[in-house]
């Protein structure tokens, strides 16, 4: 599995602890950066990990900020992305079964590594349901494309 991860400095140590597991897990991960805790702007890296999954190269994304809320806000604004917050295990799986997100976020500073490793976990074993799901993913997309 390829995945592309990307944070910003309130994700970083977070991310930090997320590669090598998630390379240990026998995934291919491109870091997309913050490469340090110097503050900077999530929205940035929100693109960066994102062009990843758009371009292929990316099976979905894992993004990190100090919350997870902003990250998602901005990923969500591009076209052909659907991020999902994902506080707890149960939430990871729905966002994958009912939304078929390509992208999950997490907070750095409000999600432990533990518990992190865990949603990561239950995203990566869910499978999206299709069905009346689909119809809903379908009308995400027909609003996309209608907005922009």
């Amino acid at each position: 599995m390829k995945i592309a991860i990307a944070s910003d400095h309130g994700g970083f140590a977070l991310k930090r602890e997320l590669i090598p597991w998630l390379r240990e897990k026998g995934c291919e991960v491109t870091d997309c950066g913050t490469d340090s805790e110097q503050s900077c702007d999530y929205i940035d890296f929100a693109e960066k990990g994102c062009a990843e999954y758009l371009s292929g190269r990316a099976d979905f994304v894992i993004l990190c900020c100090g919350t997870g809320v902003g990250i998602s806000i901005a990923a969500n604004k591009i076209k052909g992305i659907r991020c999902g917050l994902c506080p707890s295990v149960e939430i990871a799986r729905l966002v994958k079964q009912h939304n078929n997100a390509n992208a999950i976020s997490l907070g750095g500073r409000t999600t432990s590594p533990e518990l992190a490793k865990e949603i990561i976990e239950a995203y990566m074993d869910a499978e999206f349901m299709g069905g009346r799901h689909q119809a809903r993913v379908d009308k995400i997309t027909a609003l996309e494309n209608k907005q922009r």
